[in-house]
């Protein structure tokens, strides 16, 4: 299975599952990917940021990759983030993990890429080292990778490297950025690409509006995601957005700075998802008043979600 522009619906982003002790949990890897698999994803991304990929060693992502994919067994495809400042070792991983069974890669942009020049090298550099046989996906997320693609810069990407074959948008605010792609693919007759969006979900009814063709997010309550993204292709999009707002405070909370990674392991513990909410030193705790908060959230979701429509 390989990705290719026509990849749409829900892509979670995985969260890494840790012991107690600190040591990855391979068991909860298994039962995570059923907990995706079993509420709506269409596609799965693992080791990416929020997945605290730079946090594991080299043979723990290998071992990570392989478990997941063991266990979606071609379901579904898998895109597997590789983003590394060495050349070499992303390109070891990138191979690994299409050996293994991936569907294609992810690749966010170096922090020191300033240029538009410098940024479109980048990924010529990136796509002649990984060989034509191995889709892409661009990570677009300024806020904090630091690199702010414009859209000239991305269409241009988009039309030299055709194995670029998606675009994970995370510009914020980035509505305007989204149309205007849209726009040109229309307009001009560029290459259509696929376009899934981040930040939590925070945007999704609007960005969907906006010609996204889904979401590649964490939010833990992946099958919100799944309803949204089926409701709005239906063409019940009043129906997606009050889906939504059922969800919009615990996405809010979970979505914030700092916090958010300790707040979504928690949530996936509670649901059965992991054993463990461990987050990898360095990364934030929760203390009992953040518990007794998430709590509250979680209760008045659930009273939300058993009222009848």
């Amino acid at each position: 299975m390989r990705l290719d522009t026509s990849a749409s619906g829900v892509f979670p982003i995985s969260a890494t599952p840790f012991l107690d002790s600190g040591e990855l949990d391979l068991a909860s890897a298994e039962r995570l990917t059923d907990f995706y698999l079993e509420r709506g994803a269409t596609g799965l991304t693992i080791l990416g940021m929020m997945g605290e990929a730079p946090k594991l060693s080299p043979e723990e992502s290998t071992a990570f990759l392989k478990v997941v994919l063991a266990r979606v067994a071609g379901r579904i495809p898998v895109v597997v983030g590789v983003s590394n400042p060495g050349l070499s070792a992303m390109v070891a991983l990138a191979h690994e993990a299409m050996a293994a069974g991936a569907a294609g890669v992810m690749v966010a942009p170096l922090p020191s890429l300033k240029t538009e020049e410098q940024i479109i090298n980048y990924y010529v550099m990136v796509c002649q080292a990984l060989g034509p046989d191995v889709p892409v996906v661009l990570q677009d997320f300024p806020l904090v990778l630091g690199v702010s693609f414009s859209v000239p810069t991305l269409e241009t990407i988009f039309a030299r490297l055709p194995q670029i074959v998606m675009l994970k948008h995370e510009d914020w605010p980035g509505l305007s950025k989204l149309s205007r792609i849209r726009r040109g693919e229309s307009e001009r007759g560029d290459r259509r690409i696929s376009i899934l969006v981040g930040n939590g979900g925070l945007f999704l009814p609007q960005e969907l509006a906006r010609g996204a063709d889904g979401a590649m997010t964490g939010y833990a309550y992946p099958e919100m995601l799944a309803d949204v993204v089926q409701r709005f292709r239906a063409g019940d999009v009043e129906g997606a957005e009050d889906a939504f707002d059922v969800h919009l405070p615990l996405i809010r909370h979970e979505t914030q700075p700092g916090l958010g990674l300790a707040v979504r392991k928690e949530i996936l513990r509670r649901r059965g998802a992991i054993a463990s909410a461990h987050v990898r030193s360095p990364g934030p705790k929760l203390d009992a008043l953040d518990l007794a908060e998430l709590t509250g959230l979680m209760n008045r979701l659930e009273r939300r979600m058993a009222r009848p429509a």
